[in-house]
């Protein structure tokens, strides 16, 4: 039986593959039918049978509100009339797109509530061993270390970024997982499922809200984290990044799926890069948290200033509490060393209690006993 679907029909990569079958001769009006075989006929051979099936679990690709699209930039997406479609399917990977954002917005824009978004990305670890692959030893970990440096630092750096995108055209961006789904986040989707498929990370997207627009998406060395303080007003904390780019949006998403470890910390946080791993051992990312202690939105000894996320798992009486004061650079947790979310609840009221009690012998007090912990019991927020 011929299907038509409004989705499919004059979609350039149809077109391409139906004059193909035409011998080239130009398409008609009604040219841009095709069977179920075609359809699948032409995935198989664009992407491959497995990233098909993988598509067909959760979208019908025969349907009027499927769209089915291969193209590295907005333009095509642009000309879709609003909420028609209910999933948007992209064959190119994320990893071609020059505006990242400006891609997902434009389709969190033409899909309705709960619409579903379906694309790939290369991400680091497949993109090191496809090189690795590629080139005998040593010369697999020469290319490697160049293409760390010329992919991913410099378009972290101001005037290293621009000759990266003037060489690149942003074509081949390497890109994390967390970059990824924190973009995603950040433009109103919600990840429902992920798998990967041959080299690439495959994804299902929902859409759940409206693009965030961050204009200062926290990108560099030295980020910005909006964090409560005094009265719950919202400020920004500053740190040395220990996480990939667009990390603060997935703090949900990692909850959902990883939960909490003792100390607090979210387990096997996929968010955090190497080097990241490594500056928070020796507290080194919390050095440029002194400017905020200048600045006078924090103070030495304190709880920690909570993400929005983070501070609402609290309980309302603590929440409270926490806000009549500044958060601290040193907090409560290397005093007590609580294991649960729980006993860091129990911890900071404790303090806060005693702060409000006697501020000054308080604080005292509990620096010095947090000294003593941090230089001769070792101890580590994890």
């Amino acid at each position: 039986m011929e299907l038509i679907t409004s989705g499919i029909k004059n979609n350039p990569l149809i077109k391409r593959f139906i004059k193909k079958k035409n011998n080239g001769n130009p398409v008609s009006k009604d040219s841009g039918e095709l069977t179920s075989v075609q359809l699948v006929t032409l995935i198989d051979n664009e992407r491959g049978t497995d990233i098909r099936k993988y598509i067909e679990k959760h979208v019908d690709l025969l349907s009027d509100k499927t769209f089915l699209s291969a193209t590295s930039t907005r333009f095509n997406l642009l000309k879709l009339p609003f909420n028609k479609y209910d999933s948007i399917i992209n064959l190119k990977r994320v990893n071609t797109f020059r505006w990242i954002n400006k891609f997902f917005e434009t389709v969190n824009e033409k899909l309705p509530v709960n619409g579903v978004y379906i694309d790939s990305v290369e991400i680091y670890t497949n993109r090191k061993s496809r090189i690795l692959k590629k080139y005998p030893f040593p010369f697999n970990r020469i290319h490697y270390l160049v293409d760390v440096i010329f992919t991913r630092l410099f378009p972290k750096l101001p005037i290293l970024k621009k000759i990266y995108f003037g060489v690149t055209k942003g074509q081949d961006r390497v890109l994390s997982k967390a970059e990824t789904f924190g973009r995603l986040y950040s433009c109103g989707f919600e990840v429902v499922d992920e798998q990967i498929v041959g080299d690439e990370l495959f994804f299902v997207a929902r859409k759940v809200k409206k693009p965030v627009y961050d204009p200062n998406p926290t990108y560099g060395a030295i980020i910005r984290l909006k964090r409560y303080g005094k009265d719950g007003k919202i400020f920004n904390v500053y740190k040395l990044r220990t996480m990939h780019a667009y990390s603060e949006y997935l703090q949900e998403y990692i909850y959902k799926h990883n939960h909490l470890q003792d100390g607090g910390k979210f387990k096997n946080d996929f968010r955090i890069t190497t080097e990241g791993r490594f500056f928070r051992k020796f507290w080194l990312d919390e050095l440029p948290m002194i400017y905020n202690v200048i600045k006078g939105n924090m103070k030495i000894v304190g709880v920690r200033p909570l993400s929005s996320h983070y501070f609402n798992l609290y309980t309302d009486e603590l929440k409270q509490k926490r806000i009549k004061y500044k958060p601290g650079l040193v907090p409560p947790f290397y005093v007590d060393l609580p294991k649960t979310l729980e006993e860091i609840m129990d911890s900071e009221m404790r303090y806060l209690e005693a702060y409000e009690k006697h501020p000054l012998r308080t604080d005292i007090s509990y620096f010095f006993r947090a000294f003593y912990k941090i230089v001769f019991k070792k101890a580590r927020s994890n």
